[in-house]
C-alpha cells in the first residue's frame, strides 16, 4: 500500500477515533459537541458522518462489520473511503473481525512487517490490512474498539 494512502487512511481513522472519544463525554453539551464534530467532518470531506449507530452512506455491503455498537461512521461522499468504529460485543474482537473479513473473501496482506504496523499505530493498536481485490481494509483493534478504514483498491 503506498505511503500516501496509508497516511490518508490513518488521518481519517484518527479523526474517527477522536470523534468517538468525544462522544463518550457525559455532560450537557454532548449533543452540541457531537453535532459540531459531525458538521466539521462533513464540511471538510463533503461526506456523510454519523457519530453513533449507523454505517455511513455507500459503505460497501461486502465488508462485514463485527457485532456491537457503531460509534463512528464516516464516508467521503464520493465512494473513495469510509471509516467505521465499532464498540464490539465479541469476546475476542480482533479475531471476530478478522474471521468475518476472511469468510467474506478478504485476504490479509502479510507484506507489512510488525515494525511497519507499529509505525502506523504507534505500537498501540493491533493493525492488519485486508483486500478482496476491490477494497482495502485497514483493520485496527484496541480492547473492544474495532476500526475499519476502507478504500477502493
Amino acid at each position: 500500500m503506498p505511503r500516501t494512502a496509508v497516511r490518508a487512511a490513518l488521518a481519517v481513522a484518527a479523526a474517527g477515533l477522536a470523534a468517538g472519544l468525544l462522544t463518550g463525554c457525559v455532560n450537557p453539551v454532548e449533543d452540541l459537541v457531537q453535532n459540531g464534530v459531525e458538521d466539521a467532518i462533513e464540511g471538510a470531506t463533503g461526506g456523510d458522518v454519523s457519530l453513533g449507530g449507523e454505517l455511513p452512506e455507500g459503505f460497501p455491503a461486502e465488508i462485514p462489520v463485527v457485532e456491537g455498537q457503531i460509534t463512528v461512521g464516516i464516508g467521503t461522499g464520493d465512494a473513495n473511503g469510509w471509516v467505521v468504529v465499532v464498540d464490539s460485543t465479541a469476546a475476542d474482537p480482533a479475531a471476530a473481525a478478522a474471521s468475518a473479513l476472511e469468510e467474506a473473501g478478504f485476504a490479509e496482506d502479510t507484506s507489512m512487517t510488525q515494525e511497519q504496523r507499529d509505525a502506523l499505530t504507534g505500537g498501540q493498536l493491533d493493525a492488519n490490512v485486508y483486500s478482496n481485490g476491490t477494497y482495502l481494509v485497514l483493520l485496527t483493534v484496541q480492547d473492544s474498539t474495532v476500526s475499519y478504514t476502507v478504500t477502493p483498491k
